[in-house]
């Protein structure tokens, strides 16, 4: 289980550590440091956090909700004849959910049910896109010995809970390559009331990573500086068992542009839940 980044959230864990150590700046739940592109996580049979028997009491559900992208075109011969193609009625995408049920710590969230779930991964759960590697969904918690959260307006405002992230965010994409420059931005933030009476905090922020494609060269044209990636970063926080949880999306931009409606669904069905003792 995580610990707080000072003075409030975690700092990440290595896999195959059991001890968790704080983090120097930020008060968010903390993930290990990706690779600059992440690449496929291989499945571990490694326990959850070392709590045996645990799995039994997390649980999925399947929804059936829109999907975005079985679309049909739903025209009659005359309306065909008369208008254009623009004109014409299109029915609404859909796509199906599973919802992952977390009883013993305390939350829960809906997510593509095509998704696989990665062992070994650093954060309490992990899905990832079989075929878009670089979006994927988690969640993380810090610990309440190290800290007591009565609720997640203890973070300041919505944006400064926002930037908090986004340093988070840096703090784990820092990279020792030569030549390597990050831009980031916080692009919004929010809180809402859910359904459940709690306040979350949404949050948006967008990194670009640019690198040299020869940061040896000696000459400045021999430097060419290239675009490496640009992601879409969603994050929820709410608090509840003392604790501040923090459900990451992550994806690239140009994916978030296609599936924005079905992420939303993604960020507004987070729940964090009483622990009975």
């Amino acid at each position: 289980m995580a610990t707080i980044l000072e003075p409030l959230l975690p700092h990440p864990p290595s896999p195959c550590s059991s001890a968790r150590q704080p983090h120097l700046s930020c008060c968010l739940p903390s993930f290990p440091k990706p690779s600059d592109r992440l690449s496929p996580v291989a499945n571990s049979h490694s326990p959850r956090r070392c709590r045996a028997n645990s799995y039994d009491k997390q649980t999925t559900r399947a929804f059936a909700v829109p999907r975005r992208n079985a679309m049909a075109l739903i025209l009659s011969s005359y309306i065909f004849s008369r208008i254009d193609l623009h004109d014409t009625a299109i029915a609404q995408p859909s796509v199906a959910f599973r919802e992952y049920i977390d009883t013993f710590d305390g939350y829960a969230f809906m997510y593509p049910q095509n998704w696989i779930q990665v062992r070994g991964a650093g954060a309490d759960i992990f899905f990832r896109d079989p075929f878009v590697l670089d979006e994927n969904i988690s969640v993380e918690f810090s610990s309440p010995s190290s800290s007591s959260f009565k609720s997640v307006e203890d973070l300041g405002s919505p944006q400064e809970a926002g930037e908090k992230v986004l340093k988070q965010y840096l703090t784990e994409f820092m990279s020792t390559r030569l030549g390597v420059r990050r831009e980031s931005n916080v692009l919004h933030t929010s809180s809402r009331v859910a359904d459940d009476g709690r306040i979350y905090y949404q949050v948006e922020v967008n990194i670009k990573s640019y690198a040299n494609n020869n940061e040896l060269a000696v000459l400045p044209q021999d430097r060419v500086v290239k675009l490496e990636w640009d992601r879409r970063y969603l994050s929820v926080l709410g608090v509840e068992n003392n604790r501040l949880y923090e459900l990451r999306l992550q994806t690239p931009e140009n994916v978030f542009v296609e599936e924005e409606n079905d992420l939303r669904q993604v960020m507004d069905s987070f729940r964090v839940n009483k622990v009975v003792d």
